[in-house]
Order: structure tokens, then sequence, then C-alpha cells
């Protein structure tokens, strides 16, 4: 079975920056992209989990029919190994792993999905929330 020193060695096999999680055993931070926030990395047996703020949700849910039928229509057809979801108000990219059996290319290729879909949906998915945030008329709105 794999551990957090097996999912630690990949993430130096990688060479990407990272840095351990103080006071949160298993937690780490991954760095992407210049510019792109970093991704957290916890290993909770039986899982990795991956979690990356991408942003907030600004106005009420009826005001961002359009992000949220674009975060959807991302789910379903281009990402692979993560998906977008709302926690509270915060727009996240997550994915969850089996810890048992972890290989690097799993790994690598979760991490890589995750530097390309902020690289490539950000900019848009904020110009969606900043639009819904305005729209006159929808209740919620500054």
């Amino acid at each position: 079975m794999r551990s957090v020193n097996d999912v630690e060695a990949y993430l130096g096999k990688m060479n990407r920056e990272y840095s351990p999680v103080e006071d949160q055993p298993g937690t780490f931070l991954v760095r992407g992209g210049t510019n792109m926030p970093p991704t957290a990395l916890r290993v909770d047996p039986p899982l990795v989990v991956l979690r990356v703020h991408v942003g907030d949700v600004e106005g009420g849910d009826a005001a961002n029919g359009e992000l949220f039928k674009k975060l959807l229509t991302l789910n379903a057809k281009s990402l692979v190994h993560t998906s977008f979801g709302l926690e509270d108000s915060r727009i996240v990219l997550v994915s969850a792993l089996e810890l048992e059996n972890l290989d690097y290319n799993e790994l690598a290729a979760t991490l890589d999905e995750i530097d390309v879909t902020l690289a490539q949906q950000v900019a848009s998915l904020a110009e969606l929330s900043k639009a819904a945030s305005v729209q006159p008329g929808v209740k919620g709105n500054a």
C-alpha cells in the first residue's frame, strides 16, 4: 500500500515545487504555473485529495446560470481526472485518487490537468462570475 512518503517521492520525481503544510501531516501545497493558485494535496487514507480554489461566486444562484452551465459543461466534456464544484460561495477544482493503487503517472496526469484547466479556463470563468454580479434587476447583486 502506498503512503505519504510515496506521494512525496512522486512530487519530487516530477520536479514540482511543493511544500508541506505545517501542523497538517500529509498535506502539501503544490505549485503549478506562474500566477496560478497552489493546489492543496492531502494524503488522507484511503484517498489522496487534490483541491484548488479557483474563485468566488458573486451574486445569487439565479444570476450565475451561465457560470454553472459552463462548469458542468467543462466537467462533462473536458475533464477526466478532476471536476469543478461549489463549496459555499467558492468555485473549486477537485480530484480524489485511491492511495492504495496510486501510481506516478496517475498523480502526474491529475496535476497536469489541473494546471492546464487553470491556464485555459480561469479567465473565462472570472468573466462569467463578474457578469452575473452586475446584471441589473437580479436580487443580491451590487
